[in-house]
């Protein structure tokens, strides 16, 4: 699953309209272009893709008032809006998610009430549990891992993985239990998107739409299959 329709579509929702460089500046103010391939050809691939998919609904508003061709704004349907939904709620609860994946979802965790988003945390515990007990009652020999040689690495690796992805989820856990931070429903929203305009400090890139493209050319990081 990939986590460039998630970012996008939950960008795009915390503006209610927004164009393709202030969704490509929200993802680079979160870091999401280190960690996620939330780049520039990538992103505004994804806009277009989904606007044809019926997710993300296009307004062309005025030209630049350098010349440039018209911008274009996208809002969520009600399909893309679902669609959102259902990837940040796969993202959180499932335990073989990709770290991309999983760090979209807890950047969009509060769009959630505080009791679901407990709910879907302590599935993606006992999911990571479930599996380890899966792996390690046929692939342990009694010695150890060290009897299969460095091969035995792998296990170790994964099982390590297994045992600090929970007990971080754990934690995440308890600190929503204990009152941490602002849930749907709960009151103002911690506002995690910069204004239009507002500069970024973290911006990587020149702060030029490139005509509502970014379809072509290198930045693209394989685009065409990250859309669908």
């Amino acid at each position: 699953m990939s986590a460039i329709r998630l970012l996008v579509l939950g960008a795009v929702r915390q503006h209610g309209r927004a164009h393709g460089y202030q969704v490509r500046n929200d993802l680079e103010y979160w870091g999401a272009h280190e960690w996620s391939n939330a780049k520039p050809g990538s992103i505004y691939h994804a806009l277009k893709q989904m606007a044809k998919q019926g997710l993300l609904r296009a307004h062309d508003i005025a030209p630049s008032t350098a010349g440039g061709p018209p911008r274009t704004e996208y809002e969520l349907t009600a399909a893309g809006e679902a669609e959102y939904f259902a990837l940040l709620r796969a993202a959180l609860s499932q335990h073989d998610q990709k770290v991309d994946m999983l760090s979209a979802g807890i950047g969009f965790l509060v769009d959630l009430p505080r009791a679901e988003a407990v709910a879907l945390l302590k599935e993606r515990v006992r999911a990571l549990q479930e599996w380890r007990g899966a792996v390690t009652g046929y692939y342990t020999p009694e010695g150890g891992t060290g009897q299969l040689g460095h091969i035995g690495e792998i296990m170790h690796m994964w099982v390590h993985s297994a045992d600090s992805g929970a007990e971080w989820t754990q934690g995440l856990i308890e600190r929503i239990e204990g009152g941490a931070y602002v849930f749907a429903g709960e009151g103002e929203p911690f506002v995690g998107v910069l204004a239009d305009g507002q500069e970024n400090p973290y911006a990587t890139t020149d702060a030029e739409e490139p005509g509502e493209g970014g379809s072509g050319g290198a930045g693209d990081g394989g685009a065409a299959t990250e859309a669908r």
